[in-house]
Order: structure tokens, then sequence, then C-alpha cells
């Protein structure tokens, strides 16, 4: 906000970030392009602390505008009483109030040490993890010596969810000790004797006011639930006005679309997220995103030593599977499958992509389509693990018991490509992978994630590919049967030539010497199959023969017809794609 008003450049914004900034920060950037006069609305999806902002920025910098704040219906239901936040923003407008609560009181604190202000992280978000330290501290934490690190917590914040020290310290027996890079958790044990044990004993109800810190009450009403501790609470009328009515929603263990109620059943084990179907669990990622993109993996893998980031101590759990790589050291894998229509925000798969890579914890990610059959074997593959990229096989089945025409002729064809793209592989100069399946070194992704053209709606395989031989990545191949993964044909016309030009829509935009060389031969050849068909004669038998290679029964009519036809499909698909913006 302080970057806008004094007209200065906005920070960088990832899809690891918290919702509440992404909308922020894009609302601000569509501002900065507004035209006076012009209609302009804003979707602010269920963010209220980008609505109390934007309310406040638009009266103050925009006034008679036609600009229209809008969102989620939840959103829309928000009462328009002032809160803490609308202070903050007349604040840092220069609009003096009469409001020493802390969250102002820090407003005043960054606006006077703008622009050298550092960046503290969330005491709201640190909640949850109280909450599981004093759930499962006495259990996981204490006879192990485990510690939770959060980093980035200050001693001294003026957050007044800073309470949340002393609320679990005097009530849930919860720890905290402050180093120079965060907070230290751990469950205190009772002494029995001289000997610790895993047992603790609480009072038989406490007494709270939520009046100054309403976003711990999820997270300290669920541990007393579990802890069966009576809980009285005070200074909770506004919670019926929030993401939703979070008293209503504590009582009755529904999520409702809420980021803090999802964190606060999750931490207390009220929702066990392995056991959910992929498509349930991408759902909770989304509304997790709103504030802690990186929880829900984190509590998945019970691995949070680092406050939203991985854990220095990699262990096996369940969904994540552990190898050895060839220096000893074990690295984890996660599987990947954005959800199509959950988790991309209307955004495509490529932002679904990067906000699940962002929040996952493990060193590989094996990456799969959401509309395949996955492979047999789900556990980490015996292959050389040191790589940055693996490419892994797949393989075209029809549904159908008798496959059409148009199904046949793309089996064979994905038969000579899947040939094709192992045998380049192996020899060092890949030229074709798909994220169908495949698995990629967590910080490679990372690091080539900005050369993945965000812009076009396809590739992230591809793109992702040259990234990766650009950078000097190791590349390796990993063909066996039991990590072959199924992918169904189209089965229509108008489905396969969208596809088509899809794919072909991406070319002009590779850099790569061997991708662009292997697309001129295969142009080149086809055309010249054109201009002298006697030259189908030496073509037929060298792509019969990988086809073969991938899909034996394949009958040579079939073949045969795909060899004549492939030029006429080659022409359209290229120069549709090349033509065609609209995906």
């Amino acid at each position: 906000m302080l970057q806008a008003i004094h007209g200065d450049p906005l920070m960088r914004v990832s899809a690891a970030m918290p919702d509440d900034v992404i909308v922020l920060h894009d609302a601000l950037e569509q501002l900065r392009a507004h035209k006076k006069g012009e209609p302009l609305t804003l979707f602010l999806k269920n963010c209220g602390t980008a609505l109390r902002f934007l309310q406040v920025h638009l009266a103050q910098c925009y006034p008679g505008e036609p600009i229209t704040l809008t969102g989620d219906s939840r959103l829309m239901e928000r009462d328009g009483k002032p809160t803490s936040q609308t202070h903050s923003a007349l604040l840092m407008h220069g609009v003096e109030v009469e409001d020493n609560s802390p969250y102002v009181e820090m407003t005043r604190r960054v606006i006077a040490s703008y622009p050298n202000v550092t960046l503290e992280a969330d005491w709201s978000a640190a909640a949850f993890w109280y909450e599981y330290v004093a759930i499962h501290g006495g259990e996981a934490i204490v006879p192990s010596g485990k510690e939770l690190f959060l980093e980035g917590l200050r001693e001294d914040s003026l957050q007044g969810d800073r309470i949340v020290v002393d609320i679990y310290a005097k009530y849930f027996g919860v720890e905290t000790t402050f180093t120079a890079e965060g907070a230290i958790l751990q469950a205190k044990p009772v002494l029995q004797g001289n000997c610790p044990t895993a047992q603790r004993s609480y009072s038989a109800a406490v007494s709270i006011d939520f009046s100054h810190c309403p976003d711990l009450y999820p997270a300290v009403a669920l541990t007393c639930e579990k802890l069966s501790i009576e809980l009285h609470a005070t200074g909770t009328e506004r919670l019926r006005y929030k993401e939703s009515d979070r008293l209503e929603a504590v009582r009755l263990h529904e999520v409702r679309n809420d980021h803090r109620i999802a964190m606060a059943l999750m931490a207390a084990d009220f929702i066990n997220i392995q056991s959910l179907p992929a498509e349930k669990q991408n759902e909770l990622q989304t509304i997790v995103a709103k504030s802690y993109p990186e929880f829900v993996q984190q509590i998945t893998t019970q691995l949070p030593a680092k406050h939203g980031k991985d854990t220095a101590t990699r262990r096996q759990r369940d969904g994540n599977d552990t190898v050895t790589v060839a220096e000893g050291k074990p690295w984890t894998i996660s599987h990947i499958t954005p959800i199509r229509g959950v988790n991309d925000d209307n955004l495509g798969k490529k932002h679904a992509l990067s906000k699940l890579i962002h929040a996952a914890t493990s060193d590989y990610l094996w990456l799969h389509d959401d509309d395949i059959v996955l492979p047999p074997a789900s556990n980490s593959p015996q292959g050389d693990l040191t790589a940055g990229l693996l490419i892994l096989p797949l393989k075209m089945e029809s549904e159908h018991a008798k496959p059409s025409l148009l199904e046949r002729l793309q089996i064979a064809e994905y038969a000579a490509i899947q040939e094709l793209t192992m045998r380049s592989a192996k020899r060092g100069h890949a030229v074709m992978c798909s994220g169908a399946n495949l698995i990629v070194r967590r910080e490679v992704w990372l690091a080539c994630e900005s050369e993945l053209h965000p812009e076009i709606p396809s590739g992230d395989d591809m793109f992702l590919l040259e990234a990766v031989k650009k950078a000097g990545y190791k590349i390796c191949v990993i063909d066996e049967p039991d990590y072959t993964a199924i992918v169904r044909p189209q089965t229509t016309w108008r489905a396969f030539w969208h596809q088509r030009m899809r794919w072909a829509g991406k070319a002009p935009h590779y850099t790569d010497r061997d991708i662009l060389r292997c697309g001129a031969l295969v142009v080149a050849a086809n055309m010249l199959q054109l201009l002298c068909p006697a030259i189908i004669l030496i073509k037929f038998p060298i792509e019969y023969s990988l086809i073969k290679k991938r899909e034996p029964r394949t009958p040579w009519y079939v073949a045969l017809l795909l060899e004549i036809v492939y030029p006429i499909y080659i022409l359209i698909a290229f120069f549709g794609g090349l033509f065609k913006r609209d995906w």
C-alpha cells in the first residue's frame, strides 16, 4: 500500500504468497493502469484485508471514479464497520486516527521506517503450530526431543496475535524460546520426581478475551476441545462476520471456505488431509492459500521446522517416498496433480502448478495430469536421482474395446512420439517430455520458473525441458513398464484439432537447438513427401519401426494411413497453432 501511495514500484509477488497479498497487489497494478473516467471492476475474491485497504485508497486517491469493488458472495456479506485495518489505511494516507491498538501502532512504525521496513512473520499463522504442539507435543515432540522452529517471529512484535505465546504458555504448556532468527516451540513436560513425562495436566476451564486477537479463536477453541478444557470466550462478536461465521464453523467442524477454520481443523486432526481424495486435498490447498500457502504440505508431512519453508530433517511419511541417492543423502518425493477447475483460480494449469510446487516441501516432485491413469508403481523409481529432471514413459490407450479410427491413429502417432522422446533423451539430446508423467527436483523447477512463459497456456513441460537444458542440469530417463502412465486419445475431431493446434502454438517460442532441429526435420520430411510422394517408401519403414517398438500390435495399414495423412495434419496443426490465440 505504501509503495502504491508513494508511486514506487510494487514488490514482486509469487504464487507462494498469501492470496491477500496477491489480490491487493493485482488490484493496485490495475489501478495504476486505469484511465480517468473509465469504468473498472476489481474482483477481490474473499479477501477482506484487500477490501478494507482499497476502500480507503479509492476514497483518498480516486474520488468520484467509476471503480467497483466486488468479490465472492461471502465478501459481499461483510459488514461495513471500520476496523483497525481501516484505521491503518487512513494513517497511510496521512489521516490521523484515535486508535492505539497493536495493529495500528504497528502501522505507525511501518510508516515511520518506510522504505527500510523489515517484514516479520505472521503471528496469526503461527497460532496453528502452537495448536499443533499443544495437542501433539506430549506424544510427538517431548519424548524424542524434537523442537518446532518458526522463522521470522519476533519477541518484541507489536502484532496483537503475539499474545498467542502467553496464552499457550499459561494454559496449554507450550514454551517459546526466541532466537535472532525466530521462535522455538516445545511442549513443556510435567516432572514426576526427576523424570519428565509426556502426560500433562491442564485446568478444567479457561477464560480468554479475544477482543484484540479474534483470529486466534479457531486455534484456541479446538485446542481446548481436543484437551477436554472448557473455554469461556468473550470478545468474539465479530467472528460471525469473517470469511465464515467462525463461531458456528468451529462448533460444527466445517471448513466453509475459511482459511483459518481449515488450518485449525487440520492442526487438531479433525481433518486428515491424507485420507481425502486428490480433488478435496487441492480444494483445501486453495482455501488455505489465502494466508499460508505452504501449510497443507507442512501439516501433511508433519515436518514444520521452518515457518513457511521446508524442514531441515526429512523423514518418510504417508504420501511421501524416501529414497537414497548416490551420495547417501535421503530425499523425499511427492506426487503433484493440478486438478482442473479446483486449484487454478481460473488462471489455468501453469498457475495451479506453480501454487502447488511452491507449497510442496519434498525435494523431488512427481508431476501428473489429472486425466491420466497413474503408473502401477507409485513408489520412488530406482533411477538417478542426482538428476534435475527425470523423463518417465507414457502409453496411449483407448477406453473403448474397439477404438475408433481417430483413436487408433492417435495411438500409433503417440507411440512414435514416445519412442523418439526416450531415444533422444537417452542419447543426451532430449527434445520432448510430458508433464503427465515427469519427475523434477523442486529447486530446479523453482530456478527455471521464470522461463516457463506464463503468458502461453500450454508448454509447462517443454519450456521446463528447455530451461533445464539451458541451465545445465542433468536429464535422465526411467523407461520401465511399472512407471508408465496411461493417457487417453481425443474422441472427437474437434477436440483433436484443438489439442494439436494448442501444442503447435508454442513452437515459435522454442529456443533449444535440439528441439528446433528435430521440429525442422519433421516438417521438412513431411513437406518433401507432399512434393515427392515416393519419399514415403523411405519414411514409412523408419517410422513404422518406431511405432512397433512401443505398440507392437499396431497393424501396418493403420501406420500407413497415418503416414499418408501426416503431412496434411502437420500443415493444419502447425499453421493453425501459429494463428490461433484463444484457448
